[in-house]
Parts: structure tokens; sequence; C-alpha cells
């Protein structure tokens, strides 16, 4: 796969990522794909694979949880723990 190809995936929002990766992985499992281009597709599908983990990182950097104060009840947010 040319760097170009992979270059636009970089730019994927995480919906439409998924859904070409979903569509790639469809098409793999029906084995009607020739062997050239099953590996092309599947080099593209690893890249949008990796596309939808960095973004799904970075939704859950930004999520914060919900503090409690003594009471129990909502106090604050704070960033979440991602260890």
């Amino acid at each position: 796969m040319t760097e170009n190809n992979n270059a636009d995936v970089k730019k994927l929002p995480f919906e439409r990522a998924i859904e070409e990766l979903e569509s790639i992985v469809k098409r793999l499992e029906e084995g009607k794909v020739a062997l050239e281009e099953s590996v092309a597709i599947y080099e593209r599908g690893e890249a949008l694979k990796r596309r939808c983990e960095e973004l799904l990182r970075q939704a859950e950097a930004r999520v914060e949880k919900i503090t409690l104060d003594a009471t129990g009840k909502p106090a604050g947010t704070e960033p979440l723990d991602v260890d």
C-alpha cells in the first residue's frame, strides 16, 4: 500500500474509518478477492485499525470521571486515569 493511501487514513474521522474497516473485513471474509488485492486491502485495514485505536485513545484521554464529596453527591470532575 502506498504512503499516499495511508496518509488519507490519518485524516478520517472515527466513524468513517470503522465503516471502511468493517467493509474490508467483510470482503476478506467472503474470500472472493484476488490474492494481490487481498494483501492490499489487508494493509489498508491495518492502517484503519491503527487510526481507530489512536482516536479511541484520544477520546479516552478526554473523558472525565465524576468525583463525589463525603456525602456521595457529585462534587466535580477530574481526568480519567488511563493506566
